[in-house]
């Protein structure tokens, strides 16, 4: 297949584009969830699921072509059956690469069944200067399930000096139970100046976030401490430009800066705060944030 960071084409021809798709059911058999079904093609790839916790199954997905450029299609189905628990990452960064003209693409559609809990975390996505990228994301909850992910978007090559001056990222996520939606947000951001300096934008800053608990209510104090470990996530001043709001029927946390580890940090510090209260387990990184 084409090699998108290096491949030189023709003036008048586009790139081949990939049209990978990853289906994954999980089920709780003999007290450990297990995925029971899965369907895979190419650029997707799975890992053998590890089980660090013991019953929670531990996912991690893989790019094998090491990027996205315009005209790829990407689809990720998941679906947890009653009372199943997975932990579902990504190996690594995502990189949007510089559009050849066309959109490129990935929908993400999950199915969580009754008492059923997923946490969805993927790593980072970076959006390189030119890219044209959506996201959508739907999740069907049942009565009595969980869900927890977060996104965390990079804009530009920022460690180079690159910024996002050209192109298109749109992400738009969904969750629904019993056909009312929980939770519906929908984010663009145009690639120019004004849009990257304005306080409505980026602000000046390259990283944009969100992590999001749906599920059950979430108490006052527990937002309160949310907040409170922003203070200790940073090295040198406590996060200045984010956000804890309670929702209906969880949780949402924003973040807007320039540090990965920063945003990294609280999140994780967020989903144990989260865990230990609302799922009564125990911080447990993936393995492959460890590598």
């Amino acid at each position: 297949m084409t090699n998108y960071n290096n491949s030189v084409h023709h003036k008048n021809t586009i790139p081949s584009t990939w049209h990978g798709n990853l289906d994954i059911v999980y089920a709780l058999r003999n007290g450990k969830t297990q995925p029971i079904s899965d369907r895979v093609q190419a650029p997707l790839k799975v890992q053998r699921p590890f089980y660090p916790e013991g019953d929670i199954c531990h996912t991690a997905i893989l790019h094998t072509a090491g990027g996205i450029v315009g005209g790829d299609r990407l689809s990720i189905n998941l679906q947890l059956q009653p009372r199943s628990q997975a932990l579902v990452t990504t190996t690594a960064a995502s990189k949007i690469y510089r559009s050849n003209g066309l959109q490129a693409r990935q929908t993400v559609e999950i199915q969580i069944d009754e008492g059923a809990c997923l946490e969805w975390l993927p790593q980072e996505t970076i959006v390189f200067n030119g890219a044209n990228y959506r996201q959508d994301l739907r999740v069907e909850l049942a009565p009595g399930a969980s869900w927890l992910g977060w996104e965390i978007t990079r804009f530009g090559r920022s460690a180079r000096g690159e910024r996002f001056l050209q192109g298109e990222w749109r992400s738009y996520t969904e969750v629904w139970q019993q056909g009312q939606p929980l939770w519906i947000d929908r984010q663009w951001l145009p690639g120019e100046e004004a849009i990257l300096n304005s306080p409505h934008g980026l602000a000046g800053h390259s990283i944009v976030a969100s992590l999001t608990w749906i599920g059950c209510e979430v108490s006052p104090e527990l937002v309160t401490k949310c907040r409170d470990v922003t203070c200790n996530v940073s090295t040198t001043i406590p996060i200045t430009n984010y956000g804890v709001t309670r929702l209906p029927h969880g949780l949402l946390c924003r973040y807007r800066g320039s540090s990965s580890i920063e945003v990294r940090n609280w999140f994780t510090s967020v989903w144990q705060l989260l865990r230990l209260s609302l799922l009564d387990r125990s911080s447990c990184l993936p393995r492959v944030w460890q590598q």
